[in-house]
């Protein structure tokens, strides 16, 4: 199983605007339409990669945790279908509702967004503020397939909670670890 870090984009950084269709309801979605009041999540995933699988349970449940105190979450996919047909659109639904994702799951099917965001694996995790700018990038907890430690989402759940309680974020955000997007 490889194992890609993420890149770690510049905290501070801006978001990037995307424009792509929800695999579930074939409706448009940009960075706007999925804003927060106190922020908003961006997760690079796939269906097929194992780190991604170990997590999914617990993205949904932070996800329905903090979208009522105020946080947009979306998932996007970027991986090249041509060669790895299993993360296609189709393939995208059928994950979405086996998972109850209840956030929309998007088609980035040029990969521009995921070069925009800079992301490298799945899953990588990017939180920002009211404002739009980049406060938290990196892993969702310290859990792995096959390591043991309980999947959680200590990382990413104490960024959320640095939000709401208008603390200051952790200066030593670890990176994610998963598969690496699978580009064209």
């Amino acid at each position: 199983m490889a194992r890609t870090e993420s890149n770690m984009l510049p905290l501070g950084t801006k978001a990037p605007d995307f424009n792509l269709v929800d695999a579930v309801s074939n409706d448009p979605f940009s960075f706007k339409d999925i804003v927060g009041k106190k922020g908003t999540v961006v997760m690079f995933i796939c269906n097929h990669c194992p780190f991604v699988i170990h997590v999914n349970e617990e993205i949904v449940r932070v996800a329905n945790d903090y979208t009522v105190t105020g946080f947009g979450f979306v998932a996007i996919s970027s991986n090249d279908v041509e060669k790895y047909p299993q993360d296609a659109p189709d393939k995208m639904w059928e994950v979405a509702r086996i998972n109850n994702y209840p956030f929309p799951y998007l088609y980035d099917e040029t990969q521009e967004v995921a070069k925009a965001y800079d992301a490298a694996c799945t899953p990588d995790f990017f939180l920002f503020d009211a404002e739009d700018k980049l406060v938290y990038r990196g892993q969702l907890d310290n859990s792995r397939p096959g390591n043991s430690i309980p999947v959680n989402g200590r990382d990413l759940r104490e960024a959320l909670d640095n939000i709401l309680n208008n603390s200051p974020q952790r200066k030593d955000q670890k990176p994610s670890i998963g598969c690496n997007i699978k580009w064209k």
